[in-house]
Order: C-alpha cells, then structure tokens, then sequence
C-alpha cells in the first residue's frame, strides 16, 4: 500500500509496503540519489515471504518532495527520515537493511536509534568508525588508506551531468550501472534499462538528482556507538565492489560489534537478477537469527 509521509514543514516522503501486515517489518533504505524502486521488484518479493517489507523514496529522490535546494539539509537528517517512515506505519521495530548511502544511514540508526532496530543489514558502504581495519597477518590500517573508489566510477563522476533528453539520461544511467556491477556477473543493458524506464515513470520526469552529493556529510561518524552496540548486524561482502571496495566490508565487520560478514557471489555494487535469491537468502537467514 502506498502513502506520503511528512517528515518536515513541505517536505513529503513517498512510500509503500509489501507483504503480511503482521509478518515483522524489514525497512529497505537505498543509496544516494536512488529511489526506493532501486530495491527490485523480485528482491522484494523475496523478503516479502517472511515479512513486512517497507521501501520510499528519499528526499530529492522519486515521488518524494524534492526540496533541497530550497531547504537544504545534512545527511543526517535522512536517518531521521527513516525513522518517520517507521512511525508513519506503525513500527515500533524492525529489520533494516541499507545499500550504498543507505547503509551509512542505517549505521546511524543502529548508534542512535538502537532501540528501534531489530537487526541491521549493511551492503556496499563504509564504516562511520576510525578505528583501524586489522588486516590478515595482524597489519593496522587506517580507514583513509583503504581502497577508494574505482577509477572507472570515479571518471563516469567527473563528468557533468547535462540534460539532453530522457533516452540520453536514460543511456546515461545505463552505463554508469555498467561500472557499477564490477564485472563479475555479466552486465544486462535490458534490465537495467528497463529498470531505470520503471524509476523514470514513477519520478515523473528523468532529471538528475545531485541533493545528495551536495549536502553536508560531518557529524556521521559514529566510531564508541558502533564499537558497543548490541543491534545483530550483517555485513554483505561484495567481490565486485567498485564503490567501497574489499576490504572496507571486513573493516566495516570489524568496527561494529558482533557483526557477522556474508559474502554474495560475483556482487558489485548493484542488485541485477544473480544476486536476488543469494543476498534475500542472507539477508532473511539473518532476521531469522535476529
């Protein structure tokens, strides 16, 4: 069922869920710029076996406002947006899992919001922790000298994003899931396109958004909070990941206590077909633990 939700004077977040109202609820949160129909159909379907599974759009992303450049806001605040989506349906707590940005976003809430947090799920990200990644063999190493971002992504970033048209955008955000998927699993254009077609029509226009890259990133790092939490916390391992590449999710299993890794097969930084049965099998293995 869908709704709208606000979350701050003008601001409306879109919003719906699937699956058993009385199954135990799983809030999917999705990466920067990156509506909630990024979490696929049938990976949704998946979790939606066992349970309530929730998706929305961000802040100046899909059917949600669109308000950044009148109201601009920190990133932190869309943790807190999370949590409003959570009230709006009536959650008191619930399994999280978050990609990308959205797994910064769901650190947060396992430091600040333990409470409403079931479990947490983290793929494709960084750790919000200083503390140094202890690499085999015993090796200390600080979280700014692991690995950044593939050259090839960081290209594709370098690049203005200028509109020439809906099939330009549309190839455009072809390409970039191309880089995106790190290799491994064979690249299909056809369903990212018609992905992207399913995310154009649900906008309602095919701008680009860059809210998320302009707002103010300080205040997110959340080093004692991690390091003590009791939230059962999953770590996907992605061997493809060009965004946050190896070992920041053994660093990321390293920084939050208990966590446990699982690496997906093949995965990069993208949720194509080969990835839904084994990272929905992880995932729910994970709440079930919970």
């Amino acid at each position: 069922m869908e709704r709208f939700i606000d979350v701050a004077p003008g601001v409306r977040l879109w919003a719906e869920d699937h699956g058993s109202p009385d199954a135990p609820a799983l809030l999917l949160v999705m990466g920067a710029q990156a509506s909630g129909l990024g979490w696929p159909d049938e990976l949704v379907e998946l979790l939606a076996t066992r349970h309530r599974v929730i998706r929305y759009d961000h802040r100046d992303t899909g059917r949600s406002t669109w308000s950044f450049d009148a109201q601009p806001y920190p990133l932190t605040a869309l943790a807190e947006d999370a949590v409003a989506v959570l009230d709006a349906f009536g959650v008191e707590r619930a399994h999280v899992v978050g990609m990308s940005l959205g797994g910064m976003l769901t650190q947060l809430l396992v430091a600040d919001h333990p409470e409403r947090l079931l479990s947490a799920t983290v793929i494709g990200t960084n750790a919000l922790s200083s503390v140094p990644y202890t690499a085999p063999g015993g090796r200390r190493v600080p979280p700014e000298e692991l690995p950044g971002v593939a050259p090839e992504l960081m290209e594709l970033w370098s690049r203005p994003v200028e509109d020439h048209g809906p099939e330009a955008e549309l190839e455009r955000r072809v390409e970039h899931w191309r880089a995106l998927g790190g290799g491994l699993i064979p690249f299909d254009p056809d369903y990212a396109r018609e992905q992207e077609r399913r995310i154009i029509a649900h906008t309602g226009h095919h701008h680009a958004g860059t809210a998320h890259a302009r707002a103010d990133y300080s205040g997110m790092e959340r080093t004692e909070q991690l390091a003590r939490t009791r939230v059962p916390t999953l770590v996907i391992s992605a061997p493809a990941e060009p965004v946050a590449p190896p070992p920041h999710a053994e660093h990321l299993a390293q920084a939050i206590r208990g966590a446990r890794l699982v690496e997906i097969p093949g995965m990069g930084h993208a949720l194509p077909r080969e990835v839904h049965a084994p990272l929905a099998g992880a995932i729910l293995d994970h709440t079930g633990r919970s």
